[in-house]
């Protein structure tokens, strides 16, 4: 079989292979899923999220991540990433799709490469939330775009309901995907609108869309207040973020700079490709959900890289038109794509540190009675050692860092006193970070020395240093150290 005559689902399978080789079970690629991977552990350990461990992420994302945490470390490390890597490459099939659908079938297959290749320089290299909910997302693209040709009302109403549903369902995944979910719904009010519908029927056809978006958060809603934990969980999913410090204007304006400069291939072959997408009828629906997506990260703020891969797919799509024409171009543009993003992962990997490194610090607090509190550095200490936690704030910056003061839920100061109290038998403390509060590393330092605590190790994990800390440890000649 010919690379010409293969499936595309098969080629876009093997890129997704090769893109993503070096990441399989590596347990550290990003602290957020990391956290996903614990806390859905925790949750299987009878934990209950927003309650037993805090997070603002809602309850599907944790669900997602259950049956992968249900087989432990190592094997549900390999479990997340091969279903992330399955979501990606069904992704970029449905994407490949949606530009066969515009007429743009000669850049279809780029248009799907690209969606697979970008994550990769954007930390999507593993199981973020968009790269699960993204499948959900172009699933309802998908319908919308089915129906556009439909002139039975019955059948377009319910292509868009079905739409909305899976939107409600990424809702569940991470709360970004509201933007591009109000966008679908307001698409699909306006076609009926061009199908010549009045405005009282458009009204009353929003109803139920609105619903099936908004169903499965209010179904999380009623299954925690019927545990008395509603206010809890209302907190936890949307009050805080309000509480939440902003961060810095420069940091910020250098992250989306960062964003836009990564993404500024894609967003100029999509931009060429508005002027030559022909007379498609799907061509002004993704233009627009690209737009929508761009809107809703520069809405959403922060700009975190990983913020920006919802918009990966429209954008591909909308690129498909440019470079079905310019295919030179194309060829290059995912070479480099494919290349760089091998670099990144690559440099990150010696930064952030090695599986060999991390289950070396896992190795010396090893599993026991006595509980972890990994004050800064890698929660996934916690399912390496078996160790039980002594707070809900499991999240390290949580408690450390600046932004979150006075927006989980608790004062900071308390909670690291009341974590001391508890006396567990280790604590783990990277080096200081950007954004740490130094009075509550100070905090911290000041009470393990206080309650007898001993240096046992100091390891290093990527550019990082982790300093481990032990209950009641007589003094050793010499600590553990690679200093």
């Amino acid at each position: 079989m010919s690379i010409s005559t293969a499936p595309r689902w098969l080629i876009l399978l093997a890129v997704a292979l090769a893109a993503r080789a070096i990441t399989f079970g590596n347990p550290i690629l990003h602290v957020d899923e990391e956290f996903y991977f614990v806390t859905a552990r925790a949750m299987l350990d009878g934990a209950v999220p927003f309650v037993d461990v805090w997070d603002r992420k809602p309850i599907g994302l944790f669900l997602l991540y259950a049956p992968a945490a249900a087989l432990g470390y190592p094997a549900g490390i390999w479990a997340y990433q091969a279903l992330a890597l399955a979501c990606l490459v069904a992704t970029a099939v449905l994407a490949a799709r949606l530009a066969d659908r515009a007429g743009w079938s000669r850049g279809a297959l780029a248009a799907g490469i690209a969606v697979i290749l970008w994550p990769n320089l954007i930390d999507g290299q593993g199981g973020q939330a968009p790269v699960f909910y993204n499948l959900l997302m172009i699933a309802a693209a998908s319908l919308i775009v089915r129906g556009e040709r439909e002139t039975a009302a019955g059948k377009r109403f319910a292509g868009g309901l079905a739409a909305m549903a899976l939107a409600g369902l990424a809702l569940q995944i991470k709360y970004a995907a509201v933007f591009e979910g109000l966008f679908f719904g307001l698409w699909l009010l306006g076609r009926e609108w061009r199908a010549g519908c009045g405005l009282a029927r458009i009204a009353l056809a929003a109803v139920p869309l609105a619903g099936a978006a908004l169903l499965p958060t209010l179904a999380a809603w009623a299954a925690y207040a019927s545990i008395g934990q509603g206010e809890a969980w209302l907190y936890a999913n949307f009050l805080s973020i309000l509480d939440r410090n902003p961060d810095p204007a420069l940091a910020q304006i250098a992250n989306l700079a960062a964003i836009t400069l990564i993404l500024s291939p894609l967003l100029a072959a999509a931009a060429l490709g508005w002027r030559q997408r022909g007379g498609s009828e799907v061509a002004p629906f993704v233009f627009a959900w690209a737009l929508a997506a761009i809107g809703g990260l520069l809405v959403f703020g922060s700009y975190f890289e990983h913020y920006a891969l919802p918009l990966i797919p429209p954008l591909a799509i909308c690129a498909a038109a440019f470079l079905g024409v310019h295919r030179r171009f194309a060829l290059w543009m995912l070479l480099l794509a494919f290349a760089g993003g091998q670099v990144l992962l690559i440099a990150k990997r010696s930064t952030r540190g090695t599986p060999g490194e991390i289950a070396a610090i896992a190795q010396v607090i090893g599993p026991g009675p006595g509980c972890l509190h990994v004050y800064s550095g890698s929660t996934m200490l916690y399912p390496m050692t078996r160790r039980c936690a002594v707070t809900r704030w499991i999240f390290p910056s949580h408690l450390s860092r600046t932004r979150e003061r006075g927006a989980i839920g608790v004062d900071q100061d308390a909670e690291i006193d009341r974590i001391l109290r508890r006396r567990p038998e280790w604590v783990v403390m990277r080096k200081p970070y950007r954004g740490e509060r130094p009075e509550i590393r100070e905090r911290m330092l000041s009470g393990v020395t206080r309650d007898g605590y001993r240096q046992v190790a100091v390891l290093p994990l990527g550019n990082d240093r982790y300093t481990l800390w032990r209950r009641g440890t007589p003094p050793a000649r010499s600590a553990i150290s690679s200093e």
